[in-house]
C-alpha cells in the first residue's frame, strides 16, 4: 500500500511514498488542509464553501467543490492510492486518513503519549514524545493559506498548542535534571513571548535549579517591571510565590505543567465552528457601536489599546477579547478592579454571545455577533 502523508504544521503539502505531488493553487490546497484537519469526520459542503472563498463562495460553488475533488482523486489515483479515501458523504466530503498519515494527527499522538507518560511519572519518555510531537512541524501551521480566515484561526490556536507543548517538555526536562540545558531556550522563549507568565516562571526556576540564584532574581526582576510598563499590572500570584523561594533561598519542587498551560483537545472541528462566532461588535449604552474584528480586541484607559476608555477605574491594559476555536471570548488582564460579564466577576477567559453585558469599571457594553 502507498504511504500517504499529509502536511499541514507548515505549507501544505501531499506526499505519497515519500513523492511530493502537486497541489496545484490555493483553492485545491486549502480543501485539502480542511479535510486533513477534520480527517474522518464528515465536512459539509458549505463550510469548505466558506473556507476555500473566505466566506463569500458563489452562489454556484458545488460544482466548483466538485472539480476540485476529483482533480484530488485522480492525483491519488495516479499516485495509486485508492481514491475511495476521499468520500462523498450526504452534503459534503470525508477524508479518511489516520492520525498516522498527517504530521498534525502524529503531533496530537505524540502529545497525548507525552501527557501520559508524565502522569505515570516517567519524565524522560515524556520529554521524548514532546519532542516528538515537537518534530512534526515545518514552519506556521498553513503557512502558504494565511489571509484565508480558517487558516488563520487555525494557525493561531495550533501556535498556541505548539508552544504549550514546548513548555510541557521543558517541565520534564526540568523534572529529568536537565536544568542547565533548558535556560538559553527560556530565555528565548521569554523574549518572544513576553506576556505568557508561565514561561517566565520556568525561566526562574531553571536558573534557580542551576545554581544562578542571582540570574534568578534578575529575570523576576525583568518580567516584573514589563508586567508593569506594559500592561500596568502586577506577576500572576504562583510567580509572586516563585520569587518569594527564590528570595529566601527555599527549595522548588518542579510540578507538571500548569493548569493554565494544558493543551486544549485537537478533536474541535475548525470546519464546523459558526461563521457568526468569528467577529462581533460592542454596544455602548450611548448608542456607540465599535467592531471587534476576528483578532481580537484590547480594552483599557493607555491610548495604545484598541478601546480606550477614560476612566479611572479602567487599568492601563484592562481587559481583551480574544478568539478562541468555540468563538469570542474576554479575559481580564489581571485589573484591579476586575471584569464583569452578566454582572458576575469573572476569574477566568469567558465566553461571548449576542446579548453579554460587560462592565470594565464604570463602562457598560453589551456584545452581539455579527
Amino acid at each position: 500500500m502507498p504511504r500517504i502523508d499529509v502536511r499541514v504544521l507548515g505549507p501544505v503539502h501531499l506526499f505519497v511514498d515519500a513523492r511530493e505531488l502537486r497541489l496545484g493553487g490555493p483553492k485545491p490546497r486549502a480543501m485539502l488542509a480542511m479535510l486533513t484537519i477534520n480527517r474522518q469526520q464528515r465536512v459539509s459542503t458549505e463550510a469548505l464553501a466558506n473556507a476555500l472563498w473566505d466566506g463569500n463562495p458563489p452562489k454556484a460553488y458545488t460544482n466548483s467543490l466538485q472539480v476540485f475533488v476529483a482533480r484530488l482523486r485522480n492525483l491519488l489515483k495516479s499516485a495509486g492510492v485508492d481514491s475511495t479515501i476521499l468520500r462523498t458523504v450526504a452534503r459534503g466530503y470525508r477524508l479518511d486518513i489516520s492520525d498516522a498519515e498527517c504530521d498534525v494527527g502524529r503531533y496530537a499522538s505524540a502529545c497525548k503519549a507525552g501527557r501520559t507518560a508524565s502522569k505515570s511519572g516517567d519524565p524522560a519518555t515524556a520529554a521524548a514524545h514532546f519532542q516528538r510531537a515537537l518534530d512534526q512541524w515545518s514552519g506556521t501551521a498553513l503557512a502558504d493559506l494565511l489571509g484565508f480566515r480558517y487558516a488563520d484561526d487555525f494557525s493561531t490556536a495550533m501556535e498556541d498548542e505548539r508552544i504549550t507543548t514546548v513548555s510541557e517538555r521543558i517541565s520534564a526536562d526540568l523534572l529529568c535534571g536537565r536544568a542547565s540545558d533548558v535556560v538559553g531556550e527560556l530565555r528565548t522563549l521569554a523574549d518572544k513571548y513576553p506576556f505568557r507568565e508561565p514561561l517566565w516562571g520556568q525561566l526562574i526556576t531553571a536558573l534557580y535549579l542551576s545554581g544562578r540564584q542571582g540570574d534568578a532574581l534578575e529575570a523576576c526582576r525583568r518580567v516584573r517591571a514589563m508586567l508593569a510598563d506594559e500592561l500596568g499590572i502586577d506577576p500572576c500570584a504562583e510567580l509572586v510565590r516563585l520569587e518569594q523561594r527564590v528570595r529566601r533561598q527555599e527549595p522548588i519542587l518542579v510540578a507538571e505543567p500548569a493548569a493554565t498551560m494544558q493543551a486544549k483537545t485537537l478533536l474541535t472541528t475548525v470546519a464546523e465552528i459558526p461563521r457568526t462566532h468569528r467577529s462581533g461588535r460592542l454596544r455602548f449604552d450611548d448608542g456607540r457601536v465599535v467592531a471587534v474584528l476576528p483578532k481580537g480586541l484590547q480594552i483599557g484607559r493607555g491610548p495604545d489599546n484598541d478601546l480606550t476608555l477614560d476612566d479611572p477605574k479602567v487599568g492601563r491594559c484592562h481587559a481583551q477579547i480574544v478568539p478562541r476555536r468555540e468563538g469570542l471570548a474576554i479575559r481580564d488582564l489581571h485589573s484591579i478592579n476586575g471584569v464583569y460579564v452578566n454582572g458576575a466577576l469573572i476569574e477566568l477567559t469567558t465566553p461571548l454571545s449576542t446579548g453579554t453585558v460587560i462592565r470594565i469599571g464604570s463602562t457598560t457594553m453589551t456584545f452581539e455577533e455579527t
